[in-house]
């Protein structure tokens, strides 16, 4: 069964597959590092993810891009607010997003590229529009994009017969930037004195990227021209990918993205979230509650991604029963095999779920054939009905299609006395390690487990995974 994914282009469900035959190559827009990502952000992550397990399960190789924004309005304004280099400010918030992805089990890119190291490849890219008459330069030194160039433009967004206005236009577009048509957008931005120190030098004057230009660059750089599937969350369709896509078509002659996989809004308790309400929740402000960073995972995957999800506490309770429950079925069909590889398709009688995961990424479907095939298959077990090589494709099904949904269930079950807890952060790390391993990348392994234990932790593999326990230190006589 071919996997198959919603386009937002196309408006129809289609095939996902590599074009050149062999890799996947896709881009997913990452955060602005200028202060902790909500857990909003985190659904559009989150699936991604899935989307990505789902691929390499299917036994395609993936080359996944996911960028950090750190320069633009917002990086810029709370640096100096704080009074640190940007570059130092927007450090410490990429570290903080890493550890809440790694937390969430969310598998690392292959590449994760900063907007500021991407800069000569952004002048470079801007230099090929204003050659090829796309974009305009101003006195004051910017440059922007010339919407009426590019005839097809607003496709994505069905936004070519809308009227659009200044406001509506960009998040970062000052009105005093001196562009000629309300549609326009800048690719690069003069200098000005709230800016600081924040300048780099260009053919046109100190100044800084637009927002859109950044991605455009650094998609066509570690993807090339031309590439598998572009993905952000729905808020993205209009400016910035819409954005995008003319930049890069314009500069190129190419199609840009062949597939537009876009993640809807999560709200909470009904309402859209926003710091007023005080309803714009973090991972960490769940942690501080008592929850875990897989019992929000659970959450943001109960819904389809297409539809808007609404989250509440209360759906962290039910999540964390659920979790409990896998964990005890999987214990009681023998515990988890140890580094299972991408591309195993041997579901045996969970093959149903992963069909679900390759008919539009359904997830809620997913997870509700699991709990219903988990439990026949556990009762089936505990009466006697299964032979031994049914009861370990069984063990070897569940844990595969765990691994899709990136669900690492607790490995204690019920009546077993609980080990010593490791901080989430270092379980965190001890999550990635695991997943370092089963990607075969010893390199990356060895020194996650070396941070685990200047941590004061150590880990022990087994054939049903890892375990952390304390060091123990011995003591001075």
């Amino acid at each position: 069964m071919p996997f198959a994914l919603y386009d937002t282009l196309t408006r129809e469900i289609l095939p996902v597959r590599p074009m050149d035959g062999a890799t996947l190559r896709f881009y997913c827009c990452g955060p602005t590092v200028y202060g902790p990502a909500h857990i909003g952000n985190f659904r559009t992550f989150v699936m991604q993810d899935v989307f990505r397990r789902v691929v390499e399960a299917g036994g395609v190789a993936t080359r996944h891009v996911r960028n950090l924004t750190d320069v633009d309005d917002k990086t810029i304004r709370r640096s100096q607010e704080e009074g640190r280099g940007l570059a130092e400010f927007t450090a410490a918030w990429t570290t903080r997003f890493l550890e809440d992805c790694a937390a969430l089990g969310i598998l690392p890119p292959h590449v994760e590229p900063s907007a500021v190291a991407h800069i000569p490849e952004q002048i470079e890219l801007i230099a090929r529009l204003l050659e090829k008459g796309h974009a305009y330069g101003t006195p004051d030194g910017s440059v922007y994009y010339d919407v009426r160039s590019f005839p097809p433009y607003g496709r994505l967004s069905r936004l070519a017969d809308r009227e659009i206005t200044t406001g509506a236009i960009d998040r970062e577009q000052a009105d005093e930037y001196d562009r000629a048509s309300a549609a326009d957008f800048a690719l690069w931005k003069a200098a000005r004195p709230e800016d600081g120190p924040n300048r780099w030098p260009s053919p046109w004057g100190e100044g800084r990227p637009g927002w859109h230009i950044e991605c455009s660059a650094m998609a066509m750089k570690h993807l090339g021209e031309s590439f598998d599937l572009h993905s952000g969350g729905v808020d993205l369709v209009f400016p910035h990918h819409e954005n995008e896509i003319a930049q890069s078509e314009a500069a190129t002659g190419k199609p840009f993205a062949r597939h537009w996989f876009h993640i809807a809004h999560l709200t909470v308790d009904g309402r859209k979230m926003s710091k007023s309400l005080g309803n714009l929740h973090t991972l960490a402000d769940l942690v501080e509650r008592g929850h875990s960073p897989m019992e929000l995972r659970f959450v943001l995957l109960s819904g389809c991604y297409r539809q808007p999800l609404n989250f509440t506490l209360a759906s962290l309770g039910a999540a964390r029963k659920a979790l409990a429950r896998l964990a005890d079925w999987q214990r009681r069909l023998g515990g988890a095999p140890d580094f299972l590889l991408p591309g195993e398709e041997d579901f045996g009688p969970f093959g149903p779920v992963y069909e679900a995961l390759l008919a539009d990424l359904n997830t809620p479907e997913a997870l509700g054939r699991l709990h219903t095939l988990g439990r026949a298959v556990v009762a089936a077990h505990e009466a006697g009905h299964l032979p031994p090589a049914e009861v370990e494709a069984a063990r070897h099904g569940l844990a595969l299609v765990l691994q899709c949904l990136g669900l690492y269930v607790s490995r204690h079950g019920p009546d077993e006395p609980a080990a010593a807890e490791a901080p989430a952060w270092v379980q965190a790390l001890a999550a990635e390690r695991l997943e370092a391993r089963r990607q075969r990348d010893w390199a990356l392994a060895d020194r996650l487990r070396d941070q685990i234990h200047e941590a004061g932790w150590s880990v022990r593999d087994g054939n049903d995974g890892s375990a952390l326990e304390p060091l123990q230190i011995e003591k001075p006589i």
